[in-house]
């Protein structure tokens, strides 16, 4: 029998093809048993500028920094108990050579935190 405590059941290779803003991507996530969805996903705990309207300049900075550290690039995806936001996006935490990269946004002042 399989000791459940040893599994996390919410953390998925997942391939990021796209990414909208500092906060939000779109990904190839590998459920297993050759299950693959494409979802959208909210950074969990930060909040990065808007890449429209006045935040413009410092969203676009934020993206591009965002995709030069994950685009077309395989991660580990962790999902917060499998939730969505208000806006039908999973939240998540990404995962890329043993790096936070939600907290690596903020270290680098792309990304402020945000509580839900």
């Amino acid at each position: 029998m399989y000791d459940t405590l040893d599994m996390n059941p919410y953390h998925y290779n997942a391939h990021i093809i796209k990414v909208y803003d500092g906060d939000t991507v779109t990904a190839i996530v590998d459920c297993g048993f050759s299950i693959k969805l494409k979802i959208r996903v909210r950074l969990y705990g930060i909040n990065t500028p808007e890449v429209r309207g006045k935040e413009r300049p410092e969203g676009l900075k934020s993206r591009d920094y965002l995709r030069g550290l994950i685009l077309n690039k395989y991660v580990i995806l962790e999902t917060i108990k499998d939730k969505k936001g208000k806006y039908g996006r999973y939240i998540g935490i990404i995962h890329l050579d043993g790096k936070n990269i939600n907290e690596l946004l903020v270290e680098n002042k792309y990304a402020v935190k945000k509580d839900y």
